[in-house]
C-alpha cells in the first residue's frame, strides 16, 4: 500500500471510530498532497470529508465540498453528491442532516433506488391475508408444545431416576421446568446487556441523540410509545458500520432496541424510521419475550438429551441406561422439532413486524428499500473487512435481516439501473421450490417474500410499489413448471442416491442370496453404492468443458437454480478476497465482476490437509489478480461456485478437484463389487 492510501485509510479509520477531527485532518491533508486531481481516492476522500464535516458540526464546509463534487462528470458522484446537499439544505440547526451514504469508490456507489411516495396519513390498518399466518397462533402452539416436551422429558427422568413417589416427581418436574423458565426470562436481558458492552461496545443514548442521526425515526419513537402506552425503550447505538437492527428484553417497558452505526450510514430518514418502527413492532408484540422463552425451552429438551446420553453411557444397572438412552433419543427428536418450531415463529414474527411498521408509519416502500440497502451494506463491509463482523454473526437470530441472504440481494442493489432488475433476483426466492426449503432453516423470511408483502401493503394505500412485484409475479408464470419443480423432485432423489443405490442392491441381493450365496449380496450392495455415488456426482458436476461465459448477475436472477444441480459457468474478475475473511489458511475466494460478487469454493485432491495447504501458501499472491474461473453454480440461500479450474491473467493455473474424491469412492465400491466373488 502506498503512504498515500495509507494516509486515506488512517482519515477513514479515524472517521469510523469516532475521532472526527484527527480524521478531518488526515483527509484534508491527503486531499491536499493527491497528485491526480481525478483520481479513484481523492473522491473518495471529498466523500468521506463530507461526512466528518457533518460530524463535527460544520455544515458549510460539507456543502462547498458537496457543490464541487456535483459538478463531477461521473454521473454516480453527481447523483450521490446532489442527494447529499439537498439533505443539508434542509437540516436545521436542532436537527442536522444525516451522514451521506458510504462510498468505497465512485464506481462502486449503486444507482439509487427510486423514491416513490409513502400514504398521507398513517395508523390505516393493512390487512395480511395469506401473509405470515397468525401470530397468536403462531406463538401459542410453539410455546405450549415446547413447554410440553421439556414437562414430558424433565418428568420422565425425574421417575427414571428412581422416584418411589410419583406426586413428588410430578411436583419437582413442574416446579423445575416453571423455575427455570423464569429465571431465564428475567435474567436473560440483563446478560445479553453485559454481552452487549463487552463484544459490540454498545453505547446507551438519548431519544435527541437518535433524532440528531435520523429525525423521523425519533418522532415514530414517541409516536408508538404514546400511541401503545409503552415507556421508551433503552436505545442503543453500536459503532459497527455493518448495518443492523435489533430488540430483545423481559417485559415491553424493559425493552432494548439497539442499531449499529451503518444503518444511519446506508440508510435515509425515512428508511431508517422504518426499520425502528419494525423493532417497535417486536416490542409491541411481545416477540422478544416470546421468543427468549421458546429458545430456552429448547435448550433445556437440549440439556436433557446430553445429560441422558451421559447417564446412559456411564457404568451401573444396565435397566437405568436402557431408559436413559431412550429418554437421549426422545429428547434429541423433541429438540430437532423444537428448532424448527422457533424458526417458523422467528419467521411469523418478522411479517408482523413489517406489517407495523408499514402501517405506523405509512411508508411500507420505505421498508422495501431499507432491506435491499441492509443486504448492500452487510455486502459492501464484509467484502473491506479483514475478518467477520463479530456483530453480524453474533446478532444474526435478532437482526432484522439474515445477513446469508444479503450477497443475491446486495449485488442486485450495487449494479442495477433499476428496480425491475432488483426483483428479478427475487424471483428464487418467491417461486423456486428449494427457497421454500431452505427457509425452513433459516430465522428470517426470504427477502423476495417479504418485499411482496409490503408491496401488497403499498397497493392497498394506493401507492405505486417501491419493486414492481406484479410484474415479477406476472414473469413467474413464464417460468417451465416441469423443469421448476420436476428437477427439484429428481434433485429430492439424488440426495440420498447413494443410500438408494445400496438399498437396491441389498434388496436384490437378499433376494438372490438363497441362490448364489452372501457374496451376491455384498457384491450387489456394493454396486449399488458405487452407482449411486457417480451418479450424484455426475448431477451434481457435470461436465465443465461446456461452460458458458456468464456474469454474477445473470447468475443471481436464475430461477432454476439448486444447491445441488450444478451449473457450470465461466466467470471472469478479480479475486477480492478470501470467502472466510480473517481466517489467514482459508482456501475459499471472493471473486468480483462488473456486475457483483461471488463466493468460489475450492477443494484439494488431498482434502482438507491440501485445502489448508492451498490457503497457506497460494491464495495470498492470486488476490488482486483478473481470473478467468470455471466450475458449477450452485445457489442455496447463499448462492456460489465450486471451482473446477483458475486462471491468472498472468498464466497460473489452479485446478479443484471436487469430483476426485467422489469419483474415487464410487469407482472403487464397484470395482470391490467386481473382486468379491472372485477373490472369495
Amino acid at each position: 500500500m502506498s503512504s498515500q492510501s495509507g494516509a486515506l485509510q488512517a482519515g477513514i479509520d479515524a472517521l469510523k471510530q469516532g475521532r472526527y477531527s484527527e480524521a478531518i485532518n488526515l483527509l484534508e491533508t491527503f486531499c491536499r498532497n493527491s497528485s491526480l486531481a481525478e483520481s479513484k481516492e481523492l473522491l473518495q476522500a471529498q466523500m468521506w470529508l463530507v461526512k466528518a464535516y457533518q460530524r463535527v458540526g460544520q455544515p458549510d464546509k460539507a456543502i462547498a465540498l458537496c457543490r464541487q463534487l456535483a459538478l463531477h462528470e461521473n454521473p454516480q458522484v453527481h447523483t450521490w453528491a446532489k442527494q447529499t446537499l439537498q439533505a443539508l439544505s434542509t437540516a436545521t440547526p436542532d436537527q442536522p442532516a444525516k451522514a451521506p451514504p458510504r462510498t468505497a469508490a465512485p464506481e462502486t456507489q449503486p444507482v439509487p433506488a427510486s423514491k416513490l411516495g409513502r400514504a398521507g396519513k398513517t395508523g390505516v390498518k393493512l390487512a395480511m391475508s395469506g401473509i405470515g399466518g397468525s401470530l397468536a397462533l403462531a406463538s401459542g402452539v410453539t410455546i405450549s408444545l415446547l413447554f410440553g416436551m421439556v414437562f414430558v422429558l424433565a418428568l420422565s427422568l425425574v421417575f427414571i431416576l428412581g422416584s418411589d413417589q410419583p406426586g413428588v416427581g410430578f411436583g419437582i418436574a413442574v416446579g423445575f421446568t416453571l423455575v427455570f423458565n423464569a429465571i431465564a426470562f428475567f435474567v436473560s436481558p440483563w446478560f445479553m446487556d453485559l454481552i452487549q458492552g463487552w463484544f459490540y461496545g454498545t453505547r446507551w443514548v438519548s431519544l435527541p441523540e437518535v433524532a440528531r442521526h435520523s429525525p423521523e425515526a425519533a418522532r415514530v419513537i414517541q409516536q408508538v410509545c404514546a400511541q401503545k402506552k409503552l415507556k421508551q425503550p433503552r436505545l442503543g447505538i453500536i459503532n459497527d458500520e455493518n448495518p443492523t437492527a435489533f430488540t430483545y428484553g423481559s417485559l415491553p417497558n424493559s425493552a432494548r432496541l439497539v442499531v449499529s452505526q451503518g444503518l444511519f450510514t446506508y440508510l435515509d430518514d425515512e428508511e431508517v424510521a422504518t426499520v425502528y418502527a419494525h423493532e417497535l413492532g417486536h416490542i409491541v408484540h411481545w416477540d422478544f419475550a416470546v421468543m427468549t422463552v421458546a429458545a430456552t425451552l429448547v435448550q433445556i429438551t437440549y440439556l436433557i438429551y446430553s445429560f441422558a446420553r451421559r447417564m446412559s453411557r456411564g457404568g451401573g444397572d444396565n435397566k437405568l441406561k436402557d431408559a436413559m438412552g431412550t429418554a437421549a433419543i426422545a429428547a434429541y427428536i423433541f429438540y430437532l422439532i423444537g428448532t424448527y418450531l422457533v424458526l417458523y415463529l422467528s419467521r411469523t414474527r418478522e411479517y408482523f413486524a413489517d406489517h407495523f411498521a408499514a402501517e405506523t408509519t405509512g411508508n411500507p416502500n420505505a421498508l422495501s428499500r431499507a432491506l435491499v440497502k441492509i443486504a448492500y451494506g452487510i455486502l459492501e463491509e464484509g467484502q473491506r473487512a479483514k475478518e467477520p463482523s463479530k456483530l453480524i454473526e453474533g446478532t444474526r437470530a435478532l437482526g432484522i435481516y439474515d445477513p446469508k441472504a444479503a450477497s443475491s440481494v446486495g449485488t442486485a442493489y450495487r449494479v442495477a439501473s433499476s428496480p425491475e432488475k432488483i426483483g428479478r433476483v427475487f424471483l428464487w426466492d418467491m417461486f423456486n421450490p428449494w427457497g421454500w426449503l431452505m427457509e425452513l432453516s433459516s430465522t428470517h423470511p426470504l427477502t423476495g417474500k417479504r418485499v411482496r408483502a409490503l408491496s401488497t401493503y403499498a397497493e392497498q394505500l394506493g401507492l405505486e410499489t417501491e419493486f414492481d412485484m406484479a410484474r415479477v409475479v406476472a414473469e413467474s408464470r413464464t417460468l417451465n413448471k416441469n423443469k421448476l419443480y420436476g428437477n427439484f423432485a429428481l434433485d429430492l432423489l439424488l440426495y440420498g442416491a447413494e443410500l438408494i443405490g445400496l438399498a437396491i442392491g441389498l434388496g436384490i441381493g437378499l433376494a438372490l442370496m438363497s441362490l448364489a450365496g452372501w457374496k451376491v449380496l455384498v457384491s450387489l450392495s456394493l454396486l449399488g453404492l458405487g452407482l449411486g455415488i457417480l451418479v450424484k456426482m455426475m448431477v451434481t458436476f457435470p461436465d465443465f468443458s461446456r461452460a458458458q461465459a456468464t456474469d454474477v448477475m445473470s447468475l443471481m436472477s436464475d430461477p432454476y437454480a439448486s444447491p445441488l444441480r450444478g451449473r457450470p459457468v465461466k466467470l471472469s474478475g478479480e479475486l477480492i478476497g478470501r470467502g472466510d475473511a480473517g481466517y489467514k489458511f482459508g482456501s475459499d475466494l471472493k471473486l468480483q465482476d462488473p456486475t457483483g460478487m461471488m463466493y468460489v469454493h475450492y477443494a484439494s485432491r488431498f482434502g482438507p490437509l491440501g485445502n489448508f495447504m492451498f490457503g497457506a501458501n497460494q491464495v495470498q499472491e492470486l488476490l488482486g489478480s483478473q481470473v478467468n474461473a470455471t466450475g458449477w453454480f450452485r445457489r442455496s440461500i447463499m448462492p456460489w461456485v465450486d471451482l473446477a479450474q483458475l486462471k491468472t491473467v498472468g498464466g497460473k493455473t489452479v485446478d479443484s478437484y471436487h469430483r476426485f474424491w467422489q469419483c474415487i469412492l464410487g469407482a472403487g465400491a464397484i470395482i470391490a463389487a467386481i473382486v468379491v466373488p472372485v477373490v472369495f
